[in-house]
């Protein structure tokens, strides 16, 4: 049995909020100065109790998604205990994509890739100190762990900074959230009798949709291995099935919500399903 380290929340405050967030953008931005690590370099970006951690990576390096894949990783882990001011943080994880090599199959990002925090704040009369212990891995032949010690302070009313906003429309959106072009979950079943458990999603993506794909993680670091696409109808239908038959604790999964993200080249989404 495989499980991965404790990933943090992922609360996305809906659509509406997003629109809100997007009208305060300015030119104007706050933002820390770089941090360089192994391979990649690192800096906070802030506005409107919403801060960004901006992780930049060289050609052919990459980092991880929240739950890295059936080859492994090292997923992101955030510290927010030096901060100041700051009742809470919710990091929010872009869509992220499948990487394929010798080693197996891994969940990432390569290039820049911007994390949106929802920050909240003890006083929201007062500026939030945000400082940040961030561990993460960055991969090109093997994977090495790297950090970053990251400062930047808020005062109250900061306008959002562009690349923020640009951030959070690649959030996948929960179904009360859903934007055009976002891909849907149509069904899922689990069929978890006999020798082979399995779960089937059948998913609905929007027409001329490129790198479609399908991703599921569990709560408590339980593991779950990677979708695999069984079905494609060339008009957006695609079905992927997930095997649930090895190293997997069906036990502990049932009765668990699991999150099923979706992404395109055209939109993401998001949606819960639980095993029973």
């Amino acid at each position: 049995m495989r499980r991965f380290p404790n990933a943090p929340g992922k609360l996305f405050g809906g659509l509406a909020a997003l629109v809100i967030l997007a009208g305060a953008a300015s030119a104007t931005e706050i933002a820390s100065d770089w941090v360089e690590g192994h391979n990649s370099r690192a800096r906070l970006i802030g506005g409107a109790d919403m801060a960004g951690i901006e992780l930049q990576l060289p050609e052919g390096w990459k980092t991880y998604w929240r739950s890295p894949g059936d080859a492994g990783g090292v997923p992101p882990a955030f510290d927010w205990s030096g901060s100041e001011n700051l009742e809470s943080a919710e990091v929010l994880y872009p869509a992220p994509k499948r990487f394929s090599d010798q080693s197996g199959e891994t969940v990432g990002y390569k290039g820049d890739v911007t994390f949106p925090v929802r920050l909240k704040p003890k006083d929201p009369s007062k500026p939030i100190d945000v400082k940040i212990s961030m561990d993460y891995g960055v991969c090109k032949d093997i994977c090495i762990p790297a950090e970053a010690k990251l400062a930047l302070t808020l005062p109250p009313g900061t306008p959002m900074p562009e690349d923020l906003v640009e951030a959070l429309t690649k959030v996948p959106a929960p179904l009360k959230a859903r934007r055009e072009g976002d891909p849907v979950l149509k069904r899922s079943a689990a069929e978890l009798d006999g020798a082979k458990p399995r779960l089937v999603l059948e998913t609905e993506f929007p027409a001329g949709a490129e790198h479609a794909d399908v991703f599921i993680d569990a709560p408590d670091g339980l593991y779950v291995p990677l979708p695999k696409k069984v079905a494609d109808d060339g008009k957006g239908l695609l079905t992927f099935e997930v095997d649930l038959s090895r190293d997997v604790d069906l036990a502990a999964l049932k009765g668990k919500p699991l999150t099923v993200t979706i992404v395109s080249d055209k939109g993401q989404s998001e949606e819960a399903v639980t095993l029973q």
